[in-house]
């Protein structure tokens, strides 16, 4: 899933904010009518742009009900990626190898990663979700939760309507309002949009070709650094000083390297690259260095756990090994991370929602109270952490 920085297109940077949320459905949907006129959108194309406008309870309750992200790193990991995955993702690799080759040429982005994305978004391409995308957005611009991040993907919808390139009747796509094989949202398409296969238009629900360049040229709009590694995995010495680290904490290779962490395959990345220390289930499970370029992937979902597997996913993909697994202890429960983040807000830890989700501020928290326990500050939260609270 797709949670954007949002972009928004010359016309409606011009435009007042009229619209916020709430109220009445019909008449929100009027003012952003309103709206997009004074923008300076024909009105005909207005009126049957917004003509089947309908909320959708359907897409309220998936993002109420997220819980697959609450799952620790293995197991997320283990679910995600099978060998028929990887299988699939090497025939892609085959059968676009043209278009990858294009990708990494201009946007210098390794077809690994695209391929990840593009498996888990989408299963390749096979299930782009059946949502009305039209009422997703609105739905979602409508809802008081997150107006301000959906409400510009109405208008941005609206300008790929003028080209041509959506249907508020016939486009249909995720939940939240993300639209083919890499799953991009309107605006994204709006500024990354590439016409791969050369036909006039840009597809990312039909066109591989089409949706492959485009989620290259999103990557390499949002930072991707060609040419360098992304995420890594890696052996740990058992002296090493946990508090260091986590993705808040970088070190160059080199300062890593004379702190005994070493590449499990292959060599470690450029000397002078900084880097850090994930251990995603503690100092007992997997361990990874991450790259630069392992930041990108924050800026295409916001979720520790996902970045991280597809970030994995797309070594694998291009020939890694399966990572060595340890033997970490065992996690918390859902409502015992609650209890946590409780807790960690109550010591003035800014954990975000208590949501049971051991996402980037609540690992920053637990890293913090485990040294101030004395405890190995891994980030990883266990019983005996919860306890001692």
């Amino acid at each position: 899933m797709r949670i954007p920085i949002i972009i928004l297109s010359a016309s409606m940077l011009a435009s007042p904010a009229h619209a916020t949320c709430g109220g009445s459905f019909s008449s929100f949907v009027s003012t952003l009518k309103s709206e997009a006129i004074d923008a300076g959108h024909d009105p005909a194309t207005v009126d049957a742009f917004f003509a089947s406008a309908r909320p959708d309870q359907r897409v309220l309750r998936a993002d109420r009900a997220q819980g697959v992200f609450q799952k620790p790193f293995i197991e997320f990991s283990r679910r995600l990626i099978s060998q028929n995955r990887i299988d699939r993702g090497r025939r892609n690799a085959q059968k676009y190898d043209r278009v990858f080759d294009r990708i990494e040429t201009e946007y210098g982005v390794p077809r690994g990663v695209l391929l990840a994305f593009w498996a888990f978004e989408t299963d390749y391409g096979a299930v782009q979700g059946d949502f009305n995308t039209l009422n997703a957005l609105l739905t979602l611009s409508h809802d008081c939760r997150r107006p301000e991040l959906f409400r510009p993907q109405v208008f941005a919808a609206l300008e790929l309507h003028e080209r041509g390139d959506f249907s508020p009747t016939r486009t249909t796509g995720a939940w939240a309002g993300e639209i083919g094989m890499v799953q991009m949202l309107p605006s994204d398409i709006l500024e990354n949009g590439i016409d791969g296969d050369g036909d006039g238009h840009v597809s990312l629900k039909r066109s591989a070709p089409d949706a492959l360049m485009s989620g290259g040229h999103m990557l390499a709009n949002l930072g991707w650094r060609a040419g360098e590694p992304w995420l890594q995995e890696v052996v740990v010495p058992a002296t090493l000083d946990w508090s260091q680290t986590g993705i808040d904490h970088t070190k160059t290779v080199a300062e890593w390297t004379a702190l005994g962490v070493s590449a499990r395959q292959g060599k470690l990345g450029s000397d002078s690259l900084a880097a850090s220390i994930i251990l995603p289930q503690g100092h007992k499970g997997p361990a990874f260095i991450a790259y630069p370029n392992f930041n990108v992937y924050f800026e295409w979902n916001q979720s520790f756990v996902y970045v991280l597997t597809a970030a994995y996913f797309a070594t694998r993909l291009e020939g890694a090994q399966i990572y060595d697994a340890g033997t970490p202890d065992p996690g918390l429960s859902g409502e015992q991370m609650k209890q946590l983040q409780t807790k960690l807000h109550a010591r003035g830890h800014d954990v975000g929602k208590i949501d049971g989700i051991l996402g980037a501020g609540t690992r920053r928290a637990v890293q913090a109270e485990q040294a101030r326990l004395g405890l190995p500050a891994d980030a990883w939260p266990t019983e005996t952490l919860l306890s001692r609270l």
